[in-house]
C-alpha cells in the first residue's frame, strides 16, 4: 500500500460552541500598539528574520489557543518555540474550536490576552478574512506551498493534514474495525464515538463525510453519512461521549472516529498505561483535509505572531508536525529537497485507495446539511 501526501487543498469545517472566557481581561492596545510589525507582510518588511527575531523577543509573549499539546506534536512544537526565541507563549483553552477562536478575536480585540495566532478550519480561515479579521503576511517558505493551499494575499495559508481514521482499544476489543461498514457489527454495541458534534468539530464532521464516501455518497451528498451514523445509533452502537484521550484511556470511548495523526498520537501514551491502541484508514472511506493559520490582524504580539509563522513553516516546525504523524503542507518540497524527516514519514499511517477533497462548495453545502438533520436525527 502506497503512503499517501495531501497535495490537494481542501477545507474543514466547523460551527460554533460558546466561547468559555480564559484569562485576564487586560486592556492592552491591541494590534502591537501601532508596532511597525503589525503592518509587516514578510520579515523583509522589518529588514529581514534577523530583525523579526529582536522584535518579536522584545514583546517576550505569544498568545495561542486551541492547541491541545497531543494534537499533531503541538506540545513539541510549543516548547521548541519557547526555548528557541526565548518567548513565553500563553496557551489559552486548548479544545476549543474553530468558531471559538474567531470569536475570541472579535470578543477580545484590544485586549492583551486576545490570541496572536489561529489554527482554523479553512472554511473559518475564509470567513475570518472575509470579516478583515486576519493580517497578511507570506512567510519565507511561502513558494513551496501551493497555489490551492493558501490564500493569494497571504491572509491565511494550508499547515498540516490528514485522513479520517478508526482508533480501536484492542486491549478491550477481540477485532478491531477496519472498514466503516465494521462499525454496524454488534460486538461495538455502545462503543462508536465520534471526537465532537460535527455541527461544531472539523473531526467528527468530517467523520461523517467519510461515512457517507461509504455508503454510496459523494462530495456533493454527505446525507449518506447521517443516514449511516442513523443506523448505528439505532443499533446501539453510537457513543455519544466525546473523545479525548482521558476517555480514551479511561475506556469510554474504545473506537475513536479521528484524524490518523490524533489517532496514532495516543499509541505511545497508551501503550504506557498498559492499553493497545490501533489504528486504520478506513478501506471504504477514504477523506482527507488540512487546517489553516493565520494572524490576529489585531494581534497584541504582531512580531511575534509572525515569528511563529516562519517557525511552523520551516523545515524545523514541519518535521515536528510530520512526527507527529500530519502531514505538513510542505512536505512535497521537503520531500524533494530531501529534508523532511525520513524515519517520522516511514510512520505514518498507510492509505491505500483514492483520496476525495471536496471543493469549498461543496464544503458549504455538506455544512448546511448537517446543520439541518445531525442534532434532531442523532443528538436528539
Amino acid at each position: 500500500m502506497r503512503r499517501s501526501t495531501l497535495r490537494t487543498a481542501v477545507a474543514v469545517v466547523t460551527t460554533g460552541l460558546a466561547l468559555t472566557a480564559c484569562g485576564s481581561g487586560g486592556s492592552g492596545s491591541g494590534g502591537g500598539g501601532g508596532s511597525e510589525a503589525a503592518t509587516a507582510a514578510s520579515a523583509e518588511d522589518l529588514g529581514g528574520l534577523a530583525e523579526l527575531i529582536e522584535a518579536a523577543q522584545a514583546e517576550g509573549e505569544l498568545n495561542v489557543i486551541a492547541l491541545p499539546r497531543d494534537w499533531s506534536n503541538y506540545g513539541e512544537m510549543l516548547d521548541t518555540f519557547s526555548l528557541k526565541y526565548g518567548i513565553e507563549i500563553n496557551e489559552a483553552t486548548p479544545d476549543a474550536s474553530s468558531q471559538d477562536e474567531i470569536s475570541a478575536v472579535t470578543s477580545q480585540k484590544g485586549q492583551d490576552r486576545a490570541p496572536d495566532v489561529l489554527d482554523v478550519g479553512t472554511s473559518f480561515a475564509q470567513q475570518a478574512a472575509a470579516q478583515d479579521l486576519l493580517a497578511p503576511y507570506k512567510v519565507a517558505t511561502w513558494e513551496d506551498i501551493p497555489e490551492n493551499q493558501k490564500d493569494p494575499e497571504g491572509r491565511w495559508y494550508n499547515d498540516y493534514g490528514g485522513f479520517i481514521s478508526i482508533g480501536c482499544n484492542a486491549s478491550v476489543i477481540a477485532e478491531c474495525p477496519t472498514t466503516i461498514a465494521d462499525l454496524l457489527d454488534p460486538q461495538y454495541a455502545g462503543k462508536v464515538a465520534l471526537n465532537g458534534n460535527p455541527t461544531q468539530a472539523a473531526a467528527a464532521f468530517s467523520g461523517v463525510w467519510a461515512a457517507s464516501l461509504a455508503n454510496g455518497g459523494d462530495l456533493d451528498d454527505i446525507g449518506p453519512g447521517i443516514d449511516f451514523f442513523k443506523k448505528i445509533k439505532d443499533a446501539g452502537n453510537f457513543n455519544p461521549v466525546e473523545v479525548t484521550p482521558a476517555t480514551v484511556q479511561s475506556g469510554e470511548t474504545p473506537l475513536a472516529i479521528d484524524w490518523d495523526y490524533v489517532n496514532a498520537g495516543l499509541t505511545e501514551t497508551l501503550a504506557e498505561a498498559g492499553v493497545e491502541w490501533q489504528v486504520a484508514v478506513p478501506t471504504d472511506g477514504i477523506f482527507g483535509s488540512y487546517y489553516s493559520q493565520a494572524i490576529n490582524k489585531f494581534a497584541p504580539n504582531p512580531a511575534a505572531a509572525r515569528l511563529w509563522q516562519e517557525f511552523l513553516y520551516s523545515d524545523e516546525g514541519q518535521n515536528i508536525w510530520l512526527k507527529g504523524g500530519s502531514r505538513p503542507v510542505r512536505l512535497p518540497a521537503m520531500e524533494e529537497a530531501g529534508t523532511a524527516d525520513a524515519e517520522a514519514l516511514a510512520g505514518l499511517p498507510e492509505v491505500s485507495g483514492d483520496v476525495e477533497f471536496p471543493t469549498q462548495e461543496q464544503q458549504t453545502a455538506a455544512q448546511k446539511v448537517v446543520a439541518d438533520r445531525w442534532n434532531a436525527e442523532i443528538s436528539g
